[in-house]
């Protein structure tokens, strides 16, 4: 059986939901902390602010590309390049409403159909995504 990891994140918030705002961590990494506040997760926003909804989508995607280049390979189409992309759709007051998966990959020998099946079941069988079974998630899947 294989040892469980445990990845760690942490944040710190100060102040109310609206007008308060706070710094997250990725700790087991050490690669970053990152300002997160309401206005840049209920509204269009950027500039150096991020949101739980691009840390999920930033997840998803990148799990998603692992489990479809896994199960490409065990077709025996392993992947040259895969480009995935999620996005995370909130709706203030519901929740996350959906989920995108968008993924371009360069394959060779494998058919248009077989990529898209693959390409599904990776979607449906990646852990992010079974951790985020209550979330429609919806897949764009193209060969380059």
């Amino acid at each position: 059986m294989p040892t469980p990891i445990v990845s760690k994140g942490s944040t710190t918030w100060n102040g109310d939901l609206f007008s308060g705002s706070g710094r997250t961590s990725l700790d087991t990494s050490g690669l970053g902390t990152f300002d997160v506040n309401w206005k840049a997760r209920a509204e269009e926003s950027g500039g150096g602010t991020t949101s739980p909804e691009e840390l999920i989508a930033a997840a998803h995607a990148t799990c998603f590309a692992q489990q479809f280049s896994l199960e490409l390979a065990q077709n025996g189409t392993p992947p040259a390049e895969l480009r995935s992309s999620a996005e995370a759709t909130f709706v203030a007051g519901e929740g996350i409403t959906g989920i995108h998966l968008t993924v371009e990959g360069e394959v060779e020998g494998i058919s248009a159909e077989d990529f898209q099946r693959i390409a599904e079941s990776a979607s449906k069988g990646c852990p992010v995504s079974q951790a985020l079974k209550g979330t429609e998630v919806t897949l764009t899947a193209s060969l380059a």
